[in-house]
């Protein structure tokens, strides 16, 4: 594999002088059918291969006309083969009924595979909270792990001279920013029931990354509150009951009392006509003074009609 510098391939002396045909009958070297039961999916792939309208669309088009953009594999040492990117077009044509999926074997170590496997999958155009979670995680403990290297040829040593560390890096690379990136990886500490709720869209990221701070019982306390009061924790909520946990108060009664709260967009609501309520009033009381003068009013005849019950 040609070597690299500061984020530039070194390659030998013969790749330099080498004409494009040559360097396309190279790549096509190392392009072939390989069968499907020798290829492997990626361990703690992130990406989910959902049989979706897409996957059918998809399944057509390969009955139709192949697997026009060869998947990506590497070589195991046991002769199997590793598949990095493809992991649909690999589904595509089990379904397909098809034994061979058409790839382009490389030469990668395992942080490079890694590197390139989220590269790969974030050109997908609908990825869900938990896929970001997991991929960054994969990615960045990768480029601390290249960073970590002794050797100058590799990429994340070069670039930290420059003073960058590799969330800096990681979050350049994907557009996001570094609180954002950080945000994204506390969403793998949640138990699954809560990451689905985040990826429905049923629990918003703030108030999910605070719940990640809570261990791992105390979360499965917070599911048991969803299904019962059939509501999600608001941010502060969750504010709440991370500080309860840090002090170690949050029991599940805690969580209970916490989550059976009623929120601002619960509690009932009445509304008058201002027309109708405006002959009734003063008409030099302020519009601010108007609820507390008819709660008043309300209170003095509560008790009117209650002391004439009394009075029977």
């Amino acid at each position: 594999m040609a070597e690299r510098k500061f984020g530039i391939d070194l390659k030998s002396y013969d790749d330099i002088f080498k004409t494009e045909e040559e360097r396309e009958d190279d790549k096509l070297a190392r392009i072939r059918e390989i069968p499907i039961a020798d290829i492997d999916d990626f361990p703690d792939h992130p990406f989910q291969v959902r049989d979706d309208e897409d996957m059918q669309n998809l399944v057509e088009s390969i009955r139709e006309r192949g697997v026009i953009t060869p998947a990506m594999v590497r070589e195991k040492d046991d002769g199997r083969y590793e598949l990095i990117s493809g992991h649909r077009r690999k589904r595509a044509c089990e379904l397909a009924g098809m034994d061979t999926l058409r790839c382009e074997v490389v030469d990668m170590d395992r942080d490079e595979a890694i590197i390139m496997m989220v590269e790969s999958n974030f050109q997908r155009s609908n990825i869900l909270p938990s896929e970001k979670a997991f991929a960054y995680k994969m990615r960045l403990d990768a480029m601390k792990r290249q960073g970590e290297r002794r050797d100058l040829t590799s990429v994340p040593v070069a670039q930290k001279l420059q003073g960058k560390t590799s969330r800096q890096l990681l979050g350049e690379q994907v557009g996001e920013s570094q609180d954002q990136i950080r945000r994204y990886i506390r969403l793998t500490e949640l138990v699954p029931e809560l990451r689905d709720m985040v990826d429905e869209g049923r629990i918003k990221m703030r108030p999910a990354v605070e719940l990640s701070y809570l261990d791992k019982e105390s979360q499965q306390d917070v599911v048991e509150q969803i299904e019962y009061t059939q509501g999600t924790p608001t941010h502060d909520q969750a504010i709440r009951m991370r500080k309860l946990s840090e002090e170690g108060n949050l029991t599940p009664q805690a969580v209970m009392a916490v989550m059976q709260e009623l929120k601002p967009s619960q509690r009932e609501r009445f509304v008058f006509d201002g027309e109708k309520i405006r002959q009734y009033l003063p008409k030099s009381l302020p519009y601010e003074s108007m609820e507390d003068y008819v709660c008043k009013a309300l209170d003095y005849y509560r008790r009117h009609l209650r002391a004439k019950e009394n009075s029977r």
